[in-house]
């Protein structure tokens, strides 16, 4: 029972004696054993970059999708790949307002709807300087409210504005600094085609996600309400943000608003769609599955370095057999046996591979701390804790694999003949 008890505290010491062991031969052929790992070292930085890299991507990404909040909705008109309206005019397609009336009674997971009309692009100018192309776009209160479009200076559309058509509008800080505004702009008159507005909001930059109806904000767009865009264009190209009560509340609210458009639209039951209902909790969800799919395609390509790694450990393994012939052979005359042997050259491999793992980690990290220096937009860059775990473990089987086969050739060895090595 004792015997039983005292193996593993054996086989404890008899790993600490072996990697030891491991350590003073390192130790003793250091030059070599740094080319040695290179191809380690070299294979694991890579793999923690990769990995680091991409996940800051998605990180930053993931970040600039729920400033647009994970329970909004995006409605627009969009043609349907089959069925007679396939290739249908805009005028078929496009929404009317009116097709928005009665959504909110009939669709009880939608908290809040805001219609928004796309107008072209027009020049704007104010006194003697002029921006050519100016994303022009008509939006509800509830619009802005949905979208969290604060403003840095004034004030949001209200009521008021809307019901009266105002000609009043909200720009950019980019167009402001392009039209050579003061800073301090709120009240100014600027001339948008041939009609004047006066400036009541200056909107912050916000990301630029266009994949997301609407076009985010843009840097050269100015906002107006709703109805007075509807004295410019009583036809524009309209589409819809919508907010769902919780966002576990999405899919339903995106479902029950497609039955009631669908109605309202005039659409026949197995009749294609004609417009397009996507929550940014889609969109998120749809960027976790396509990142995560290309981390792991990308890191399972840059693990090949590795596999190169291991093909140099598994020669200098060799080297180390043929040379310390004469050793194995003493150590077989006095007792040793060949699982001892074996488990030796073993650790001696994993032992290298491990330092080189290390070494590359350390690597890797110099190397993402200079990429989060030189580009910003890779501020959110960091090693998951996964990835080195994966790293290491990675190089330890490659230490395995590798040196299992020098070490089975070293166990193998026989005493008498290995004593007789020159």
């Amino acid at each position: 029972m004792k015997t039983i008890l005292a193996m593993p505290l054996v086989f404890i010491r008899f790993l600490i004696q072996s990697i030891l062991l491991a350590l003073g031969q390192i130790w003793s052929n250091k030059m070599r054993s740094i080319l040695t790992v290179i191809g380690i070292v070299i294979g694991v930085a890579a793999v923690i970059t990769v990995i680091a890299v991409l996940s800051g991507l998605k990180a930053k990404v993931l970040s600039d999708l729920e400033t647009f909040g994970t329970n909004n909705i995006y409605i627009q008109p969009e043609w349907p790949n089959t069925g007679p309206k396939k290739n249908a005019s805009w005028t078929i397609i496009m929404f009317r307002s009116k097709q928005f009336e009665g959504l909110l009674e009939n669709c009880p997971s939608v908290k809040r709807i805001g219609l928004a009309g796309w107008l072209g692009t027009q020049k704007v100018r104010y006194a003697e300087k002029s921006v050519d192309g100016v994303r022009l776009q008509c939006v509800e209160p509830e619009y802005q409210q949905i979208e969290k479009s604060q403003p840095l200076q004034g004030r949001m559309f209200t009521a008021i504005d809307e019901m009266g058509a105002l000609p009043v509008c909200r720009i950019g800080v980019e167009l402001r600094n392009k039209l050579n505004l003061p800073k301090e702009c709120v009240g100014e008159i600027i001339t948008i085609a041939t009609r004047q507005y006066r400036i009541i909001g200056v909107i912050e930059k916000r990301p630029e996600m266009a994949v997301l109806g609407g076009g985010g904000q843009d840097r050269f767009n100015v906002y107006i309400p709703f109805r007075t865009g509807l004295k410019i264009n009583a036809t524009p190209w309209i589409y819809a943000l919508a907010e769902s009560k919780t966002t576990e509340l999405s899919e339903e609210a995106q479902a029950e608003m497609k039955f009631f458009l669908r109605k309202t639209r005039g659409l026949k039951p197995g009749e294609p769609d004609t417009f397009q209902v996507e929550s940014v909790k889609s969109y998120i969800d749809k960027f976790s599955q396509i990142s995560a799919m290309i981390t792991l395609v990308a890191a399972s390509v840059v693990s090949i370095s590795l596999i190169v790694g291991g093909v140099g450990i598994m020669n200098i393994m060799l080297v180390s057999v043929s040379e310390r012939t004469r050793e194995i052979g003493l150590r077989k005359a006095v007792g040793a046996r060949r699982s001892a042997i074996l488990m030796q050259f073993l650790i001696e491999a994993i032992v290298l591979c491990l330092l080189g793992g290390l070494l590359g980690i350390l690597l890797g990290e110099l190397i993402i701390r200079g990429i989060m220096q030189t580009t910003p937009y890779f501020n959110k860059t960091y090693i998951p804790f996964w990835s080195i775990a994966l790293s290491f473990g990675f190089a330890a089987v490659v230490g395995l694999c590798f040196g299992f086969f020098p070490a089975v050739k070293a166990a193998r060895l026989d005493p008498i003949e290995a004593l007789r090595h020159e």
